[in-house]
């Protein structure tokens, strides 16, 4: 299991992150990325596979492909302690590349087909001090998503949209306190959900759309290494980790060359309860194992993107976000010490061809200042310098 683990890593190249509310990551293409996820009723290219599969149908003729690659820095999170100075202390620097790929088929009668190859959730949060490392000397989730979609184009005002959610997730957890327990747990899972989409056009230039992500429960399976009180011990752990439902409704308008757009997201976190390790080794499950209260709650985003065709060949793109983050104060920890967050995004696109685009997109995530006195999770002090920078890289062709 863990090589299996270890070389599946590898080839995703799938980035464990932090970027939106929780551990879901919206950012999935390069006008995404430019248009802080602002963009679900104006999705018109390779990338609508992902977005908004019913967009597929109101595409210009001909085929689609996107591929981009986003460089990921989350600087070091700092904590400090309210009560005690000896356990302040900082979190690792992560640096990350995340691939992603989008197709969108020609038109075959009122259909339309499409694929999108990415990476929706994922964090990473890694600390060297002794405090920390009790709860969270690593604690990393990775996850891939293959989403094969269809559109029905039911008349030149409506569309409809449609996909399977094939989810592929790897984890990696440590903790340890010295002279009492460790734990190394690494484990994986194939998981499955759908998605849905519709588009509706009253008039030419306004686009309205609402999208929705199924719940995926990923049921994560693998190795445990344990000790406790200097006595070693191996075998399996289980353990279940919701991928969230989401609800977007969006509006889109345009007027000449610009557009406009508005997007509120639903992101149903309240169906993360508690995070519970099941142990098949009866003395670490008895020490190690139980739950660890989460009690999430459903949060809100509210995005707005601009994007400007300056010329035949430039597009300008700009977004803003503001993302609630679901983590209550009671269960705040340090393996995810999240807040509510503020982006900023630019970007441009640019046709070097009748079939060839390129482009480039940065976005910032900045994280407010969270603090707690003594929670559920133990943790009594504040977490400051959390924040995220993208930056994306992107190749489009179409055929």
């Amino acid at each position: 299991m863990k090589q299996t683990v270890k070389v599946a890593t590898l080839l995703s190249l799938s980035a464990a992150t932090l970027l939106a509310s929780g551990y879901r990551i919206p950012e999935q293409s390069l006008n995404s990325v430019a248009l802080s996820a602002a963009y679900v009723a104006s999705a018109n290219g390779a990338d609508a596979s992902y977005y908004n599969p019913a967009n597929m149908a109101f595409m210009a003729e001909g085929g689609y492909i996107e591929t981009s690659l986003t460089y990921i820095n989350l600087p070091k999170v700092d904590y400090t302690d309210s009560g005690n100075s000896a356990q302040n202390g900082d979190s690792k620097e992560e640096n990350f590349l995340l691939p992603n790929l989008h197709y969108v088929s020609p038109m075959v009668g009122n259909w339309r087909y499409g694929l999108s190859i990415v990476a929706p959730a994922g964090l990473s949060k890694r600390w060297d001090e002794s405090y920390q490392m009790r709860s969270s000397e690593e604690f990393t989730l990775k996850v891939i998503e293959i989403n094969p979609t269809a559109s029905y184009k039911v008349n030149d005002q409506l569309a409809l949209g449609f996909g399977l959610r094939g989810v592929y997730t790897t984890g990696v957890i440590k903790y340890q306190r010295a002279g009492v327990y460790t734990n190394d747990m690494e484990a994986d899972s194939i998981d499955f959900g759908y998605n849905l989409a519709l588009s509706y056009k009253p008039i030419e230039d306004l686009t309205l759309s609402a999208t929705y992500r199924s719940k995926v429960n990923l049921t994560v399976d693998g190795d445990a290494t344990t000790t406790w009180l200097g006595a070693p011990s191996s075998g399996d752990v289980k353990t279940k980790i919701p991928l969230p439902a989401s609800l977007a409704l969006a509006a889109a308008y345009t007027m000449d060359k610009t557009t406009l757009e508005f997007v509120f997201e639903r992101t149903y976190w309240s169906s993360y309860k508690e995070l519970d390790f099941d142990f098949e080794n009866p003395t670490a499950e008895q020490n190690l194992g139980g739950s660890r209260a989460k009690n999430w709650k459903d949060v809100n985003a509210y995005r707005i993107g601009l994007s400007h065709q300056y010329s035949d060949a430039l597009k300008l793109m700009a977004g803003f976000a503001i993302d609630k983050t679901p983590v209550p104060t009671s269960t705040l920890g340090f393996e995810l010490p999240d807040s509510d967050a503020k982006l900023y995004s630019v970007g441009f696109e640019y046709k070097v061809s009748q079939s060839l685009k390129v482009g480039l997109a940065y976005l910032y995530d900045e994280k407010e200042k969270r603090s707690t006195t003594t929670n559920l999770a133990g943790v009594n002090g504040k977490f400051t310098d959390s924040a995220a920078h993208l930056v994306t890289a992107s190749l489009k062709y179409k055929f």
